[in-house]
């Protein structure tokens, strides 16, 4: 699966408007794309919801934690230096906008895809 560019602004308003459901889909992208991007095996984007989903939520702040240390090493491989972001985005998440961390981890996909000259169908 190759990763594409998604409008931040419109992943935000599906979410709204399907109550969280696409935000489900969103997730799943997200992890998926992150692999793909930094040429990583790990849980698959629906292992991730099952896993989320086993444990109440707990997981899916683990694996939020886990993405932002990959966003880091996302950026340190392009040349766009972050750190601590997987402590960032778990504090946002447990205060309840865990959609600004999923806009945030996209925004740095996005760049990615633009930046790398990424080719996506």
């Amino acid at each position: 699966m190759m990763g594409k560019e998604r409008s931040i602004v419109l992943c935000i308003i599906f979410t709204i408007i399907t109550c969280g459901i696409y935000g489900i889909y969103w997730m799943i992208v997200l992890n998926d794309d992150m692999l793909d991007a930094l040429e990583e095996e790990g849980t698959s984007g629906g292992m991730v919801f099952l896993f989320s989903l086993i444990t109440c939520g707990i997981y899916g702040l683990y694996w939020i934690y886990q993405m932002g240390k990959r966003v880091d090493r996302l950026n340190d491989r392009y040349g766009r230096h972050t750190d601590n972001s997987g402590l960032l985005y778990l504090l946002v998440s447990i205060i309840g906008l865990q959609i600004v961390v999923y806009a945030i981890m996209q925004n740095e996909l996005n760049l990615y895809f633009r930046d790398s000259n990424f080719k996506y169908y």
